[in-house]
């Protein structure tokens, strides 16, 4: 039970750091304004929290007798989507965090259909990660003997719910809209 509690606070950790360097990548791409320490800053805890979630929640699926198997996947539809987003992080990740010298190179080379491609694939990180952090967050909190009742499980999600699609929105229209005005040059 260590283990999974140990993930819930990773995970609601990871989810303040997300909130923060959404909200920063967000403002620096509205306003087109760059600061490479103010970007660590809100990205390397961010990654190393979630790099920390990611391999205690790895762990507890493979190590801990409950949930290594789904044997009613339409009740449990929010663990299906857990997982599957889980494993599309990373490899999305890799491509975010290189998608801003990709958009360089395709736009300076004439590329416009990998551009496009690599606008959406952004679209698609942030709506893993929004996914995966809105199913996730009742759980912790389950976890962590916070939330009791159903009831509260489903007020929590309704509202967690909206504030990924916020984040999801605020990212994919603030940090594409920034990226076709800085690198578009077709």
């Amino acid at each position: 039970m260590k283990l999974k509690k140990c993930n819930a606070v990773l995970s609601l950790m990871s989810f303040v750091a997300m909130i923060l360097h959404i909200g920063y990548s967000a403002f620096a791409y509205f306003t087109l304004y760059y600061n490479p320490d103010l970007t660590k800053i809100f990205a390397v805890p961010f990654i190393v929290l979630t790099c920390l979630h990611a391999v205690t929640g790895m762990c507890s699926v493979f190590l801990l007798s409950d949930g290594t198997r789904l044997l009613y996947p339409k009740k449990n539809i929010s663990t299906v989507i857990q997982r599957i987003t889980a494993a599309l992080i990373f490899p999305l990740l890799i491509l975010h965090i290189n998608t801003f010298a990709l958009l360089q190179s395709t736009s300076s080379n004439g590329q416009a259909v990998y551009f496009i491609l690599l606008l959406l694939s952004e679209a698609v990180f942030y709506a893993v990660i929004a996914s995966h952090s809105a199913v996730s967050f009742s759980k912790a909190l389950i976890s962590l003997g916070i939330v009791c009742s159903d009831k509260a499980r489903m007020i929590t999600d309704r509202i967690v719910y909206v504030l990924c699609a916020l984040l999801f929105a605020a990212a994919s229209f603030s940090v594409i809209k920034g990226q076709i005005t800085m690198l578009w040059h077709f």
